[in-house]
């Protein structure tokens, strides 16, 4: 093996930096002290370790990158292990009328497109100067609701958004509602330092693309 390369998450940063929804600190050196909200969040940094120990201690040529929120078409979209786009873009094309949000909908992300997602990983494997971790993110922040409105607009359909949280959600679903972290945002300046590039897409055009997929396999 030549060269390996490890995708962390950007679940690993602490849940302490996430609850601000208009603020949050994703930076690389903000990882420690560590405080992942979720035992993810706890194996992907010790596994960020590991990969990182192999490299000193034996010379193994690895890379190692923080996703944060790749979406697209051809991803998982159905089942509940989609991620946010895919499930409100399934939602837009379903709607008659309503689009369900689950939580207040005022949670942060950004998501990045699997296009511009893979032109990292190459860029980063491509060069020998620097290891990681790094964020591989969009730094285009948006509430939940922000994207919910988004793929309303891809499906060309009126529409308005519920939210759902609370004793409404566990009584709907037996649950309670998965809401994560407050705020999450990809911080690239690091990436943009070494690597001398950035993504550049518009979060909306790669929730088009991705509603068009998505569409089309509700028509199969």
């Amino acid at each position: 093996v030549k060269k390996i390369f490890y995708s962390s998450s950007a679940c690993m940063y602490p849940e302490h930096n996430q609850l601000d929804p208009t603020n949050p600190n994703c930076e690389e050196s903000s990882a420690y002290p560590a405080n992942p909200d979720s035992e993810y969040g706890w194996e992907k940094l010790f596994s960020e370790r590991l990969f990182l120990a192999f490299n000193r201690n034996y010379k193994l040529d690895v890379r190692v990158a923080r996703f944060h929120n790749i979406f697209g078409p051809q991803g998982t979209w159905q089942g509940g292990k989609e991620k946010a786009p895919a499930a409100l873009c399934r939602k837009a094309a379903q709607s008659q009328g309503e689009l369900e949000v689950w939580g207040d909908g005022q949670q942060t992300r950004s998501f990045l497109y699997i296009d511009e997602c893979v032109e990292m990983i190459l860029r980063l494997m491509r060069q020998d100067q620097f290891l990681g971790p790094v964020n591989i993110g969009s730094e285009e922040m948006v509430t939940i609701n922000q994207l919910a409105e988004m793929a309303i607009q891809a499906s060309n359909k009126k529409a308005v958004i519920r939210n759902i949280d609370g004793d409404d959600f566990i009584q709907k679903y037996g649950f309670k509602c998965p809401m994560g972290v407050r705020g999450r945002n990809s911080n690239n300046k690091i990436y943009k330092h070494h690597m001398g590039w950035e993504p550049t897409q518009p979060l909306y055009d790669g929730i088009i693309k991705t509603y068009e997929w998505i569409s089309k396999q509700l028509d199969k």
